[in-house]
């Protein structure tokens, strides 16, 4: 059966969903999608219940830090997406998504997808190709210049929850270019938006 997936940016009003999907331990390790948002000896000191309410006031406050993929009408996907100032751990100077230049991490016009989580039971369908072109056009509507993501090459299976960076033929598919290689397997990639 084919799905095609319907997208909204999340917001209070659809905190609900947001939950839903994440379910009641926050998705994988509990994490709520904070782990690019907090450094990490700060957000694994955090009970799970303090991350979902540090997420929680984050989607409370606009600009939308993503958008939730639908199928219908039951939130079924995520994707974390907007300028890379607003996940700073993605910027640290000692990971490999740090930007290209130092001013790039401020910029708001440079933009970083940086997780993409959806129900197990959809996992291997190839529906993250629905969820990066959605990305690209929720960022192209917020006025974004360039998309950085910095997927994986291979994980062991394609349900991996390794790929919740994204798997790099997908973002390759999408059109992003590398630009940086700074780890083995972990290319920092770039789709120029004009």
């Amino acid at each position: 059966m084919e799905i095609t997936l319907q997208f909204s940016p999340v917001t209070a009003d659809s905190w609900a969903d947001f939950e839903q999907l994440f379910g009641p331990n926050g998705a994988y390790g509990g994490c709520w999608c904070t782990a690019l948002r907090l450094p990490h000896s700060v957000r694994t000191a955090m009970p799970a219940r303090e991350r979902r309410a540090f997420i929680k006031a984050r989607i409370d406050t606009a600009p939308s830090p993503g958008i939730l993929g639908y199928f219908e009408g039951t939130p079924v996907a995520w994707v974390q997406i907007g300028p890379r100032q607003d996940v700073p751990q993605f910027n640290s100077p000692r990971t490999v998504a740090r930007p290209l230049e130092d001013r790039e991490a401020t910029d708001p016009t440079i933009w970083a997808l940086s997780c993409l989580l959806m129900q197990s039971k959809l996992r291997g369908r190839g529906l993250s190709h629905q969820l990066v072109r959605a990305a690209i056009d929720h960022a192209r509507a917020g006025g974004a210049r360039y998309l950085d993501a910095c997927p994986i090459d291979r994980a062991k299976q394609s349900k991996s929850v390794a790929l919740w960076v994204g798997a790099t033929t997908v973002f390759e598919a999408a059109g992003f270019d590398v630009v940086a290689r700074r780890k083995d397997g972990r290319p920092l990639m770039r789709l120029d938006l004009h």
